[in-house]
C-alpha cells in the first residue's frame, strides 16, 4: 500500500492583537484628521475657483447681457476672438510689456540681491529700504506716480524742467514711448524688492566653501558670478522669472491708472482690454470667453517655463 506524500500545512493567518489593530485605528485617525485639515482649503478652492472657472466658460457659450436672459451661443464668441483686431493688438502690445519688462525687473532684482548679500548692519537696512516697496499696492504705487508725474504740478517734471530736460507743462502721458516707460518705472519700483528677496535667499542657499574654493584658485568676482552664482542660482532664476512673466502678462493695474489705455489704445493690455469689453461695453459673455483664451495662453506659457526649469534641473 502506498503511502500519499505528505504537504506542508498552509500558514495561518496572523493574528490580529492588540497592538496591530491600535496601530491601524491610529492611521484611519491620522487619515481622517489630515482629510479634515485638508477641507477648508479644498472649500474655499471650489468656491473661488473651480465654480467661476466653470461659470466663465458657460457664460463664453452664451450671449450674456448685463439684463436679461442669456441665450446660447455655441463657440461664436470664441470664432470672433480670432477675428477681434482690438484684442489682439492688446494681447501684442501685452507681449511686448512682458518682453520688456522681465528682463529689467530681473536685472534690478539681481543687482539689489548682489548689494545687500553680506550679513552687515548696512546691508540688512537697505534689504528694508529697497523692500518697503513692496508693501505698498500697487494701485497706490500708481497713484503715487501719476502725481509725480503730472504736469505742471508733479515735482519730477518741475525738477526735470529746472535741468533744462524737459518743459514741466508737458503731458508725459501723451506719448506713448514716456507713458510705457513712466510705468515700466513704476512697476519695477514697485516689483523689484520682492525679486531681490527671492534672489537674496537663493545666494545665501549657495554654500559659502564653493565660494572661497573658487577665490583661492584665482577666480576674479566677475568670473565667480559667471560660473558659480548663476548655474547654482537657476532655479531661484527659473521661479522669479515664472512669477515676473505670469505679472506681466495680467498687468492691468498700472495702465489703468496711470495712461487709461492711452494715448488712443497704444497702451491697452489684453486683461484691460477684457475689462472694456466686459464691464464698458457690456459683452460679458465675449468678454468671458476672452478670459479663457487668456488662460489657456497664460497655462501654455507658464507650462512651458516650467519645462524648461525642470529640463534644466536634469541637465
Amino acid at each position: 500500500m502506498t503511502v500519499p506524500p505528505l504537504t506542508a500545512a498552509p500558514p495561518a493567518a496572523p493574528k490580529r492583537t492588540g497592538t496591530t489593530r491600535r496601530a491601524s485605528s491610529r492611521q484611519r485617525r491620522r487619515a481622517g484628521l489630515g482629510a479634515l485639515m485638508v477641507a477648508p482649503a479644498v472649500v474655499l478652492l471650489g468656491v473661488f475657483f473651480v465654480w467661476p472657472l466653470i461659470r466663465t466658460f458657460v457664460m463664453s457659450t452664451q450671449d450674456y447681457p448685463l439684463l436679461g436672459k442669456p441665450t446660447s451661443v455655441g463657440l461664436s464668441n470664441y470664432t470672433d476672438a480670432f477675428q477681434d483686431k482690438d484684442f489682439w493688438s492688446a494681447v501684442k502690445f501685452t507681449l511686448i510689456y512682458t518682453v520688456v519688462t522681465t528682463p529689467v525687473l530681473l536685472a534690478v532684482g539681481l543687482a539689489l540681491a548682489g548689494l545687500v548679500r553680506r550679513s552687515t548692519r548696512s546691508a540688512r537696512f537697505f534689504q528694508t529700504v529697497f523692500f518697503l516697496p513692496v508693501v505698498i499696492g500697487l494701485a497706490s504705487a500708481s497713484y503715487l506716480s501719476l502725481y509725480l508725474w503730472q504736469s505742471d504740478i508733479g515735482p519730477l517734471t518741475d525738477i526735470l524742467d529746472k535741468l533744462g530736460l524737459l518743459n514741466s507743462s508737458d503731458n508725459l502721458f501723451a506719448h506713448p514711448l514716456s507713458a510705457f516707460l513712466i510705468v515700466l518705472g513704476t512697476v519695477t519700483w514697485k516689483v523689484a524688492g520682492l525679486q531681490m528677496l527671492l534672489l537674496l535667499s537663493g545666494m545665501q542657499s549657495i554654500p559659502a566653501e564653493v565660494n572661497e574654493a573658487a577665490l583661492m584658485d584665482g577666480s576674479s568676482r566677475r568670473q565667480l558670478f559667471r560660473y558659480i552664482t548663476l548655474p547654482l542660482l537657476r532655479p531661484t532664476l527659473a521661479l522669479v522669472l515664472v512669477f515676473s512673466v505670469a505679472g506681466s502678462l495680467l498687468a492691468f493695474d498700472q495702465f489703468y491708472i496711470l495712461t487709461a489705455g492711452g494715448p488712443g489704445s497704444s497702451t491697452v493690455t489684453a486683461v484691460y482690454q477684457i475689462y472694456r469689453v466686459s464691464f464698458v461695453q457690456f459683452h460679458l459673455g465675449y468678454g468671458a470667453a476672452l478670459s479663457i483664451i487668456l488662460m489657456i495662453g497664460l497655462g501654455i506659457v507658464s507650462g512651458v517655463q516650467m519645462l524648461l526649469l525642470r529640463n534644466s534641473d536634469h541637465s
